[in-house]
């Protein structure tokens, strides 16, 4: 709102992201016992690529320059969004790793692990067209 011509050029950038990550997605090898193995990420590796995601800084950038949630009180709306947001990342993060440790052995079979991955690529390109046309 207070940039009027940057909502436009995020969400823009955001969208095409979006349809790359799903490219990405649809086009991912399914997993082998020996690349586990060998590629397993530790914890710290998690927890920098949770910082440095751009996607989530995206989709921050997108919520933050689009709505306004209390007029007039800019700090106040400021901290409201970050609130609400947490409370989100907590509960897609829970639930994602949840749905990651009970598909894990389909990701292993690759016809199946190409059918969930087609699934999920279409399921992101929707959610973008969703936000886009509302």
């Amino acid at each position: 709102m207070a940039l009027p011509g940057v909502a436009p050029v995020v969400t823009v950038a955001a969208a095409g992201y979006f349809l790359y990550l799903a490219y990405r997605i649809a086009s991912t090898p399914p997993l082998s016992e020996a690349s586990e193995r060998d590629e397993r990420p530790s914890f710290a590796a998690g927890a920098l690529l949770s910082l440095v995601n751009p996607k989530g800084y995206a989709a921050m950038a997108a919520l933050f320059s689009g709505f306004v949630l209390l007029r007039e009180r800019v700090a106040a709306d400021a901290l409201l969004k970050a609130a609400v947001l947490m409370a989100i990342i907590a509960a897609v993060n829970l639930l994602w790793l949840a749905t990651g440790a009970a598909l894990t052995r389909c990701f292993r079979r690759p016809r199946l692990n190409r059918a969930i991955n087609i699934v999920f690529a279409i399921l992101l390109i929707a959610s973008v067209a969703f936000a886009l046309v509302r």
